[in-house]
């Protein structure tokens, strides 16, 4: 089934290409943090993971495709040291919220937006986790997920 992008089942066909993307920067987050920041990093994934599934299941229920991880991710910078990961891992976040904030925006149902709008809300507070953590201020954005 081909979906169009301004769709609801397009805006979830992305947020989990965004979700895979996530998955995989965090395995790079991991190598490179601090290790004091091992917990927050396994929370972390494990939150993307699940919501991977959850969107993998969603799409199946709608007939749809679900689009399948990449074999590898481009970085959007060179991550060689625990700053590096940290700003990463807020970048990640910030990259999930965006993607979740369209879902909202194109759900049809309040189901959808539910899902997303939690799925925007869970992003927005690790980003802030992560901001915080690189000394950022302020630690959260006005608008999560506003490109």
């Amino acid at each position: 089934m081909t979906v169009s992008p301004d769709s609801e089942t397009g805006a979830f066909a992305e947020a989990l290409s965004v979700e895979h993307a996530a998955v995989f920067a965090y395995g790079v987050v991991g190598a490179f943090a601090n290790p004091a920041r091992a917990g927050q990093i396994a929370v972390d994934v494990a939150a993307h993971r699940a919501r991977r599934d959850t969107v993998i299941d969603l799409l199946h229920q709608a007939g749809a495709e679900a689009p399948v991880a990449a074999a590898g991710y481009a970085l959007p910078f060179p991550v060689t040291d625990p700053f590096g990961a940290a700003q990463l891992a807020a970048q990640v976040e910030s990259d999930t919220a965006v993607a979740w904030r369209a879902v909202v925006e194109h759900s049809d149902s309040a189901d959808s937006r539910r899902t997303a709008l939690e799925a925007l809300t869970d992003a927005a507070t690790r980003e802030a986790l992560w901001r915080s953590a690189l000394g950022t201020d302020p630690t959260t954005a006005a608008f999560p997920g506003q490109p």
